[in-house]
């Protein structure tokens, strides 16, 4: 699979002066510089938030704008899924409507903890999507263009949680592993093509990206993993503290990922 057909530039150049104004200002009030890198969580632990996490990563301020990348199906480029019935779901495995195809992986968990200003956000809605264990994204890639998994809506309960059950992305060329969402400000807004109040990606701990990978499906993506970083990943490149998820489990058993997400 060619990088081309797989990467988040075109979205990142539609979004850039945003995002280069929100980033350079971030820059000059906190120093770059000033971010250390922290150690794997010990491995007994079973939880993780990456060999590059920077030191005192408890901020619970708002979580940066990303680009949606070139595969949003949210109708900014082609496709739309948000009105599509069956969206609004939880498990987003397979894929609905006239094809029940159930995308294969290790089983992941993901809960997301949408507040504003430190307050939960009830009734907010989450779209979340991202790749397929082979790096392609439903809708778009060749060969699963007449598949929609691996992409669902979910509403915020009372303390602003939303919980998708899905498989661990794959890494594909050019890009740390990610996940992509969008935050609305009901469920009748994200379903009706409504405005998102935030953009932004969740990014994978390394340790456990390079345990997934090693098992039988993922081959690729170890030698894409290797040839990047987050250091180097053009979104999280500037900053990623706020993004990365806190991810706990075992191939066997499956893995959990939490994130909060401050709008």
């Amino acid at each position: 699979m060619s990088h081309q057909d797989h990467d988040d530039f075109g979205g990142i150049t539609r979004d850039l002066p945003r995002l280069l104004g929100r980033r350079r200002m971030l820059a000059l009030l906190g120093g770059a510089g000033a971010l250390t890198l922290a150690g794997c969580a010990s491995a007994a632990t079973g939880t993780s938030t990456g060999p590059d996490t920077p030191n005192g990563t408890t901020s619970t301020g708002e979580i940066p704008d990303e680009t949606g990348g070139p595969y949003p199906a949210d109708g900014s480029n082609g496709p739309n899924v948000l009105d599509d019935a069956g969206v609004v779901r939880s498990d987003i495995r397979s894929s609905f409507g006239s094809s029940t195809t159930i995308a294969q992986g290790v089983p992941l968990t993901m809960t997301l903890t949408v507040t504003d200003g430190g307050t939960a956000l009830a009734g907010a809605a989450v779209y979340l999507w991202h790749c397929d264990r082979d790096g392609n994204y439903s809708l778009y890639s060749r060969g699963v263009t007449g598949e929609n998994y691996l992409r669902g809506v979910q509403e915020a309960d009372a303390q602003g949680n939303v919980t998708f059950s899905s498989v661990f992305p794959a890494c594909y060329s050019g890009r740390w592993p990610h996940v992509h969402f969008e935050v609305y400000p009901s469920l009748a807004e994200a379903t009706s093509s409504g405005n998102a109040i935030k953009t932004s990606q969740m990014a994978l701990p390394q340790d456990v990206c390079e345990t997934v990978y090693a098992t039988d499906g993922y081959s690729a993506s170890v030698r894409n993993l290797s040839r990047v970083s987050l250091s180097s990943d053009n979104v999280f490149g500037d900053g990623w503290e706020q993004e990365l998820g806190t991810l706990a489990g075992s191939v066997g058993a499956g893995y959990t990922a939490t994130l909060a997400v401050g709008v």
